[in-house]
């Protein structure tokens, strides 16, 4: 008997061995899904061939506006501000989250000690003609439980891809946040120093209407002109203050976006900047295909169709039995001083097979819904790939228009410069009414704020593009 014994374990535990050993993780391996990528913008250049990676650390993309202002205020909103703090326990849960699915793939070990004091009853039910009597007993038990699934199909291992796939997600996520962030700080930033270069406008024209008014106030008084030529240098000058103290509001509300995105209470929250606005740097861009590897909203939509293809491994194993070994080994005893006496020892180990057999159809729905959800990822990451090229054409194009209309505004401030000196001109030689100063004095101001305007949108077209190339190059 001992040797049919030793000849059943000698022949099962090489081909156990042999099985798991040799077991594979059932469902589909990831490929990274086929995209139709362009060999080159359509917008202008210029270009630089690069291949950086999401993964790669990046420099300090808004160090090249060289201001020290904008560069605080970045490390104040990457140290206080509270979206970004959330996205980053996302990512250390996702990371945990990985290590609770790396923890199947090992063997669950635990003590349970218990004690036990029981009384029978001697009325209990007893076997025919047994003894039955009253009594009360002890029980003290220590063992050492073990078990262990063995991952046979892979189950526990498609599992530990997903997670990790999904973790790596989150990651690119928190990526996204944090350049969504600096990207938000540094286009508040230039609005509230274009609207300081609008305050500064405003406050010129304001001291020179005013001057205007004073001028024509003397006129009058002298009988040189009417009584509408001073009301409409009043009305002017009236207007003008109208349009500053709208400014006035949007500094503040800019003041306050700034300081959420740093952390800050608004109440408290105050910075002093150049009312002067800097030259949009050149941003050289890589090929389309760079956006693949360096925009982590691509990289996370990219390993969630990981995550989700390992999904369905995790479904298929589920068709398939499970191996699992269970023992335990320990001392027992009704008396606690010879707990640990050799002949309380005890043990047992066994192995259990779970075979699916009927399920409702439960496990083919979950199959489904895996496969479908791993479509839908795909289609996700697609859809993720062509808003990156849409957003880089977009910053091209955008930029490209916007320096052809600062050329063109330029010369209009130009223009409307030597216009209303002309008129001012003509009207204290008492060649032209009022009217005329006032309305080259209009265009002159409107000019001047879109000249503004265009500048502060050629640097937001910038900071777009650079998020829009992943931040960075």
């Amino acid at each position: 008997m001992r040797s049919t014994v030793l000849s059943v374990s000698a022949v099962a535990f090489p081909a156990l061995a042999t099985l798991l050993f040799s077991a594979c993780a059932v469902g589909p391996n990831y490929h990274r899904p086929t995209i139709d990528t362009p060999t080159a913008f359509s917008g202008p250049r210029p270009w630089k061939a690069a291949e950086p990676k999401d993964t790669l650390p990046k420099a300090d993309w808004w160090s090249i506006f060289h201001d020290p202002v904008l560069d605080q205020l970045e490390q104040q909103a990457q140290a206080a501000n509270p979206n970004l703090q959330a996205a980053l326990a996302h990512y250390d849960a996702a990371l945990a989250l990985a290590g609770v699915s790396r923890a199947a793939l090992l063997p669950s070990l635990s003590v349970n000690a218990n004690a036990t004091r029981e009384r029978f009853s001697a009325n209990r039910q007893t076997p025919n003609n047994a003894t039955r009597f009253a009594y009360t007993t002890n029980s003290f038990e220590v063992p050492l439980q073990l078990s262990y699934e063995f991952d046979v199909f892979g189950k526990a291992r498609r599992a530990l891809e997903s997670a990790r796939a999904a973790a790596e997600a989150q990651g690119a996520i928190y990526q996204n946040v944090l350049l969504t962030l600096q990207a938000g700080v540094a286009q508040n930033y230039f609005n509230l120093r274009s609207l300081y270069a609008q305050q500064d406008i405003f406050a010129k024209n304001i001291a020179l209407l005013q001057d205007a008014l004073d001028l024509v106030e003397k006129l009058r008084a002298g009988g040189v002109n009417s009584d509408v030529d001073y009301y409409q240098a009043q009305a002017q000058l009236e207007t003008v203050r109208s349009a500053a103290l709208a400014v006035d509001q949007s500094v503040a509300e800019a003041m306050h976006a700034l300081a959420v995105l740093t952390g800050r209470n608004p109440e408290t929250f105050s910075i002093k900047v150049e009312p002067a606005l800097p030259h949009p740097p050149i941003i050289p861009v890589g090929v389309p295909s760079d956006l693949l590897e360096r925009r982590p909203d691509v990289s996370a939509a990219e390993r969630n169709v990981a995550s989700l293809n390992a999904e369905i491994g995790v479904a298929k194993a589920a068709f398939f039995p499970s191996v699992s070994l269970t023992g335990f080994a320990g001392v027992n005893s009704s008396e606690i001083n010879k707990l640990f006496d050799l002949s309380s020892r005890e043990w047992g180990v066994g192995p259990s097979v779970d075979i699916p057999i009927f399920r409702g159809g439960l496990l083919t729905a979950n199959y489904r819904v895996a496969k479908a959800n791993y479509e839908a990822g795909v289609a996700n990451y697609r859809a993720q790939v062509l808003t990156a090229f849409e957003e880089v054409e977009n910053g091209l194009s955008d930029l490209h228009v916007l320096d052809e209309q600062n050329i063109v505004l330029n010369r209009a401030v130009e223009t409307s410069q030597h216009l209303y000196d002309l008129s001012s001109s003509r009207y204290q030689n008492g060649l032209v009414s009022y009217l005329e100063v006032i309305d080259a004095q209009r265009t002159l101001l409107q000019n001047r704020l879109s000249l503004t305007q265009n500048e502060t949108q050629r640097l937001a077209a910038t900071i777009v593009l650079i998020k829009a190339i992943g931040g960075g190059w």
